[in-house]
């Protein structure tokens, strides 16, 4: 797995075409080859890139749940509606699908987030929005996410 870094504000054209900024396509450079797919994300109103391999350990997981069971069914439906495989092109474009765009409530002004080991395609007013700490205790969160985690001798974390 490799750890994408950074959080990047670009623009999208009317044709939903975006130029990666050259730090990050610098990191995703072992995944040019291969491409990337595209989705959208589970719980925000925002879209996630996966380079291929990361996408092909998530199938893995994926395909070890059983089909005969309705609620695995759905799931499976749900989280792979919409995907799109996508490359980046010479110029070091992305080519976001109109429906993608539409979910995304994409406009002008974007983010690209890292997220481990995606990036997530967030519209900078809901992206802005979404860390604002309106709706939650960022804290508390941290301390519930992170709170019994402690594997290092160094007692940070």
């Amino acid at each position: 797995m490799n750890t994408i870094i950074g959080t990047y504000e670009c623009k999208v054209d009317a044709k939903g075409r975006v130029l990666l900024p050259a730090p990050l396509k610098k990191q995703l450079t072992d995944s040019l080859n291969d491409g990337f797919v595209l989705k959208r994300s589970v719980f925000q109103p925002c879209l996630e890139l996966y380079p291929m391999a990361e996408w092909n350990l998530m199938m893995q997981k994926i395909n070890k749940l059983n089909r005969f069971v309705k609620k695995n069914n759905d799931f499976i439906r749900r989280f792979t509606a919409g995907v799109k495989v996508v490359e980046i092109d010479n110029l070091g474009r992305l080519l976001i699908p109109k429906d993608l765009v539409t979910f995304g409530n994409i406009s002008k002004d974007l983010v690209l987030s890292s997220a481990v080991n995606i990036v997530e395609i967030w519209d900078k007013d809901l992206y802005e929005k979404s860390i604002s700490g309106d709706d939650m205790d960022f804290a508390d969160l941290a301390e519930d996410v992170m709170g019994n985690i402690n594997d290092d001798d160094n007692g940070i974390s």
